[in-house]
């Protein structure tokens, strides 16, 4: 992986860059067949076992989901000679597929985020992308954004694996011209494709960052559990994710919330992969107090359990940052400069502590 050093987020990457390098972004309708239903059930079309998910098994409807897209300057659906990466961001517990963009407002007119892609291409930091602002509740009341610990809807966080997996990113590789192509499941494009996508969410959605994809634990409800909250948010943890390392090779959680999973915990998730990780880079504000003690649990003895299973670690603390946007696009901005940016496994592993 290629080295850059780490910085603030800077001032003039917060301006658009002149009309014709702007991206664009698009809301569009997806089908959803993996899901938790009512009775807190996942629905799904899939083979399944109930003790892999930690909960009955059921078919049902399908759903019909929304999602933004963000789609750099020059892209041209028709050209299918011009390839694009992709790159997740999850919202966090009380947002939506708008939060990312909407978060930290606009400036010339447009979001910020949109922005701060639009200069992280103009200048060559990255090449053009695309981004996908998923809502990252995978059950049938996913538009309900109130935090309620006993809500399907916030369950639906802790399984929104299986709607990645099996229904938004066939989606996008189907409709969208990238270089991964999830219908192609040979060993060779298995190892290829996933140096191809990204992921990274704020909050909530870095914690299923980490749990979800590295490897932690579901959670639901104390009142189903029959256990004690150890965050007292009446959540507690149920059964280990599979994790999505053969799908993605760069991952990041920004101020990743308190149910994520210790580091001792996902570092064993990640030396038990076939696939090694290429970035895992995690963030937060120092005045955080709301993720500042999860930050750090999750990330403790997280580099001696990966082994040589993780190449590219960084942990960056940003000084006088709380659980803001200011943290967040600072994490989007370096996180973006880092992935993609070497294709090739490593045999030592680079460890990053820095404050900013």
């Amino acid at each position: 992986m290629r080295s850059i050093n780490l910085t603030e987020l800077p001032e003039k990457y917060v301006g658009a860059v002149n009309k014709e390098l702007q991206g664009t972004v698009e809301e569009v309708t997806y089908k959803v067949s993996n899901y938790i239903n009512d009775n807190r059930q996942l629905v799904t079309n899939r083979n399944i076992d109930n003790s892999e998910a930690g909960r009955e098994i059921v078919t049902g409807d399908t759903l019909m989901k929304k999602c933004n897209v963000y789609l750099p300057a020059g892209y041209d659906p028709s050209d299918k000679t011009v390839k694009y990466n992709v790159l997740y961001l999850l919202h966090g517990v009380g947002g939506d597929q708008f939060e990312w963009l909407r978060g930290s407002g606009k400036v010339n007119d447009r979001f910020i985020i949109c922005n701060i892609f639009d200069n992280l291409i103009v200048n060559g930091d990255m090449e053009p992308l695309i981004i996908v602002f998923p809502n990252g509740r995978s059950a049938y009341d996913w538009m309900d954004s109130s935090f309620n610990s006993e809500g399907t809807n916030m369950l639906g966080f802790y399984y929104f694996d299986y709607e990645l997996r099996h229904d938004l990113m066939p989606f996008i590789e189907s409709n969208y011209n990238t270089y991964a192509d999830i219908t192609d499941t040979s060993p060779e494009a298995i190892k290829y494709n996933r140096t191809r996508r990204a992921i990274a969410g704020l909050s909530m959605g870095g914690m299923q960052a980490l749990n979800l994809i590295v490897g932690g634990y579901r959670h639901d409800s104390t009142l189903f559990t029959g256990t004690d909250s150890p965050w007292d948010n009446g959540l507690d943890k149920t059964v280990l994710a599979l994790g999505m390392i053969d799908l993605f090779d760069y991952v990041g959680a920004f101020s990743n919330a308190p149910t994520s999973s210790d580091g001792k915990t996902l570092g064993s998730s990640l030396s038990s992969c076939t696939h090694k990780l290429q970035l895992l880079y995690t963030t937060c504000g120092s005045e955080d107090g709301i993720a500042n003690n999860s930050f750090l649990n999750s990330t403790d003895q997280l580099i001696h359990e990966a082994g040589n299973h993780l190449a590219n670690y960084y942990q960056i603390l940003i000084k006088d940052g709380y659980h803001d946007f200011k943290v967040w696009n600072n994490g989007a901005y370096n996180f973006s400069r880092l992935a993609f940016s070497d294709c090739n496994d490593q045999i030592m592993s680079n460890v990053v502590k820095k404050t900013l």
